[in-house]
């Protein structure tokens, strides 16, 4: 039996793994275009870089 106020969650794959319907509120939320631009970055001072000491 779950404790109070929690709901029990869909299992699968004997226990292993399990999917909840709620979404986690305390997880740190970046939006898309600041990662996909993190990305970008990264990989233009990888090859600025590259080619500066290569």
């Amino acid at each position: 039996m779950p404790p109070e106020g929690r709901q029990r969650a869909f299992s699968s794959a004997a226990g292993l793994i399990q999917y909840y319907d709620m979404e986690e509120t305390r997880a740190l939320k970046i939006a898309p275009y600041y990662v996909l631009m993190l990305g970008i970055g990264a990989a233009v001072l990888v090859e600025v870089l590259n080619w500066k000491f290569v």
